[in-house]
């Protein structure tokens, strides 16, 4: 049975459900650590970590990542051999109303989870980034060694700092550092501002759906499954400072100076946003009545995963095709709403 301790921060989130389930189901011991905030349903998120607690393995704790004492704590007593970051005040849009709980949460938070990670000396020191820190970039598919230096919201510029943070802690306490940047997850036991939630909400209650861009969209939809199948393989990938950077292949994104890597984690397939409407459509069967929207402030028009390094790292790679990730979604939802 796999022994090996992993703490991981907002399991009764979205992805953190998911991959502690994995996790468990493999037989690793897991404590989750959570905030439990109200940005959405907080329903849903006791539904998830009473599911978690179903697995004698799995422990958790509540608290914020600000609150660096109670962090500190628990990180002491569960004394982690890997650390994997997940929790974040989340949301493009909601970055644009509230910007400060994002400092709050994603850069003081990410902080203290990285001093926990120094202190206790993990093996591996795991963080979620995001694809939105390709911001304005246009050169796609996106790949981990390109400058992505134009981020577009509060939550993307966040997500980045959080990626300068951890190369210097990599680089000055040699602390093998993975961060993974995320493409448009979706999935069952989603969260409820994400669109799939929300077109099949308005749907089924025969609301209209808002499509900005007027639909002229394109997304790297990444099903849940598929990425943290991804996570789970990167723990024992870790990254080690290279002896020089000839060591360093063209295709790696590892730090010359520190055992640090970037990874994308995408389905590596540019879906076009009414594609993705007409096969929820399908799922239902049944029409959106669709509400044609300018661009929102902050969007991007199109998101698309190079995936080929995690693929090299890993032999893996997402490959859910968007109708059956879907079709997967609705049929949860349905039972979810008992509707």
């Amino acid at each position: 049975m796999n022994k090996r301790k992993v703490l991981i921060t907002g399991t009764a989130g979205f992805i953190g459900f998911h991959l502690a389930k994995l996790l468990l189901a493999e037989g690793f011991r897991v404590h989750g650590y959570d905030g439990m905030t109200n940005y959405y349903d907080v329903t849903l998120k006791h539904r998830r970590q009473a599911m978690l607690f179903q697995n004698p393995g799995f422990s958790a704790t509540e608290g914020m990542l600000e609150d660096q004492a109670k962090f500190d704590k628990l990180a002491d007593e569960f004394e982690p051999d890997v650390i994997i970051h997940l929790a974040a005040q989340a949301g493009v849009r909601y970055s644009l109303e509230n910007p400060r709980v994002y400092i709050d949460s994603n850069v003081v938070g990410t902080f203290n989870v990285m001093e926990a990670a120094r202190r206790l000396e993990v093996d591996h020191l795991l963080m979620a980034s995001t694809s939105s820190v390709y911001g304005a970039n246009t050169e796609m598919p996106f790949t981990e060694t390109e400058k992505a230096d134009t981020q577009l919201t509060i939550y993307a510029a966040t997500k980045k700092a959080n990626e300068s943070m951890a190369h210097s802690y990599a680089h000055l306490w040699n602390l093998p550092t993975t961060m993974f940047r995320f493409f448009t997850v979706y999935g069952t036991w989603g969260r409820p501002d994400l669109a799939l939630y929300k077109f099949v909400g308005a749907m089924i209650e025969d609301r209209p759906i808002d499509i900005y861009n007027h639909g002229d969209m394109y997304r790297d939809f990444t099903y849940v499954d598929d990425l943290v199948q991804g996570i789970r393989l990167l723990i024992d990938a870790v990254p080690e400072r290279p002896a020089s950077r000839e060591d360093i292949p063209e295709w790696d994104s590892l730090s010359p100076v520190a055992p640090f890597r970037i990874v994308n984690i995408g389905n590596s397939d540019k879906v076009r946003l009414l594609d993705f409407i007409d096969a929820i459509e399908e799922a239902l069967d049944k029409k959106a009545i669709r509400n044609y929207m300018p661009m929102q402030m902050g969007d991007v028009p199109a998101t698309w995963a190079d995936s080929s390094l995690l693929q090299n790292l890993t032999g893996y790679r997402p490959q859910t095709n968007f109708r059956d990730g879907i079709a997967r979604f609705v049929e949860w939802y349905r039972e979810y709403y008992n509707v």
